[in-house]
């Protein structure tokens, strides 16, 4: 460590904020200050001198500013640091530094305000009382699962009588909807495929298209939803006209022997029906376990009362608004209309990231407590789970990872997860019945 000259002194302004003053004694400015000089006169370029031969009276006409810089900088890079580890300081973000620069003869003052992590001290998390969802899988389960997979083999094809839409239906039609009268091109479409009763468009457009028939066409007035995305839209009465090009409806396949070999794992309908059985019986079993967890970090985060970073409550944020936003671009949604949507959610997702900071830190004190770690190998482990899962080669997924800088992230994932595994071991866990739906396929 460099040895430092200056004074300084520690304000706490909260749990997670430092204000670190400093006080470097001319000295040492004087010292660095000479040092700026030089390596800027090994580069200027100053007429009439030799490059690196440059009278230091004439780099402070030309190069002031310059060296001035370079020498504030070394200057509170240096001092910073050595303070920083010097009292043990854990900055968690870039200080916020206030400086007024170099004066000839006088000391240099600046400050470096920091965020450190709050000192978190769990407890009650042994011995934790919890209820543990019992959720059993009925052959109605079965049957619903049966009835999704049916879904997803479905075809389209011609209507098998002559009606009007109904729910489910598929149609094509043509759409142009206007505002105070003025008709907007975002609000138009030709040629445009939908499911009635999808929810894809705003609450009650796909009703009005229940009970036409094709090339029938119709005008009609919807509101806006108050927090639709797009500001002047919201909770507004557009009106809309609509033509219904075509009409489709959706065929199921049948279930019986000839469908379940589709899936060459299976020789009859009793070991499918078995296979069904037991997957919706994992993923019960999953959601229960989630719903234990869910139940830890309420219990946690509740049970500790500490002030977090900003700037860990800010990340938070941005991670979550960027999922939002990649989720509703994934569904179809315009890249500026996710955007927005994703922007009006802020102040909801400011509280819900404090939450998750909060849950992160408190999981983090216990693994420290509790000497839980994760090595390498368990991390290699994992990847080569997913890498399983996604059908790519480990060392293609690893790479990736490495890439995107989510080692870390997996890593923190087993760790919290032996965390969970921990106090669950250690809680009074009563068993209780599933809510109702709780059984149910996704």
């Amino acid at each position: 460590m460099t040895e430092t000259t200056a004074a300084v002194q520690v304000e706490e302004i909260s749990p997670v904020q430092k204000k670190l003053s400093f006080d470097v004694p001319w000295e040492d400015v004087k010292k660095e200050l000479e040092a700026a000089y030089r390596q800027v006169g090994k580069k200027a370029h100053v007429k009439g001198f030799r490059q690196g031969k440059v009278p230091r009276q004439v780099l402070e006409v030309y190069y002031k500013d310059q060296a001035e810089g370079e020498a504030v900088t070394n200057l509170v890079n240096r001092h910073y640091w050595d303070a920083l580890q010097a009292r043990d300081i854990q900055a968690v973000a870039q200080p916020v530094i206030d400086q007024k620069g170099i004066e000839p003869d006088k000391n240099f003052s600046f400050t470096a305000t920091v965020e450190v992590e709050p000192l978190v001290e769990p407890k009650d998390y042994a011995g934790m009382e919890l209820e543990r969802q019992e959720v059993s899988v009925t052959n109605e389960d079965v049957d619903r699962r049966i009835d999704q997979i049916r879904e997803m083999f479905a075809t389209l094809g011609e209507l098998s009588s002559d009606r009007a839409i109904i729910h489910g239906d598929f149609v094509t039609l043509d759409f142009q909807g206007s505002l105070d009268g003025v008709a907007r091109d975002e609000m138009k479409a030709d040629g445009y495929f939908l499911e009635v009763g999808s929810g894809r468009f705003i609450p009650g457009f796909e009703d009005q298209l229940v009970g036409l028939s094709k090339e029938e066409e119709k005008e009609f007035p919807i509101t806006f939803p108050a927090e639709y995305g797009v500001p002047d839209m919201a909770g507004k009465e557009a009106v809309f006209k609509v033509k219904i090009r075509d009409i489709r409806e959706k065929k199921l396949p049948e279930v019986n022997e000839e469908f379940v070999k589709n899936f060459e794992k299976y020789e009859n309908m009793e070991e499918f029906r078995a296979d069904l059985q037991k997957s919706l019986g994992e993923e019960a079993e999953a959601r229960s376990r989630s719903a234990l967890r869910d139940q830890i970090l309420d219990k946690l985060v509740t049970g500790h009362d500490f002030e977090i970073p900003p700037s860990f409550q800010d990340r938070q944020v941005i991670l979550m608004m960027g999922d939002l936003h990649r989720s509703l671009m994934a569904q179809g949604m315009p890249k500026e209309q996710a955007s927005q949507r994703a922007f009006s959610q802020l102040e909801r997702m400011r509280e819900e990231a404090k939450k998750v900071v909060k849950s992160i830190l408190i999981l983090k004190k216990i693994a420290q407590i509790e000497a839980i770690d994760v090595n390498d190998e368990e991390v290699e482990s994992r990847i080569g789970e997913l890498a399983a899962k996604r059908g790519v080669p480990v060392e293609t997924l690893k790479q990736q990872f490495e890439e995107e800088e989510r080692i870390e992230d997996i890593r923190l994932e087993l760790r919290n997860e032996k965390v969970f595994e921990f106090i669950i071991d250690r809680a009074k866990i009563t068993p209780v019945a599933a809510p109702a739906g709780a059984g149910e396929v996704a």
